[in-house]
């Protein structure tokens, strides 16, 4: 997971990249999760701190993004 001042660094490319790769990774988290697979549940919960983060970061460099489906960041 990065940190908030890595995720700063980031070009707003690069940031779009990581929102993206992050919900992917939650996604496959709670998959993982709801199929009694995922062995580590505290990783669920850093990843959404790190979307969090994410988002925060680009609504302050005013980076709007149209959220293709809440549900990815609810579960």
């Amino acid at each position: 997971m990065a940190t908030a001042s890595e995720i700063r660094d980031m070009t707003d490319e690069a940031l779009l990249e990581h929102l993206r790769s992050t919900r992917q990774e939650i996604f496959g988290l709670r998959f993982k999760n709801a199929t009694g697979d995922l062995e580590n549940t505290a990783s669920m919960g850093s990843a959404r701190r790190s979307l969090a983060r994410t988002l925060t970061i680009a609504r302050q460099r005013g980076i709007y993004i149209e959220n293709e489906s809440r549900a990815d960041t609810h579960g």
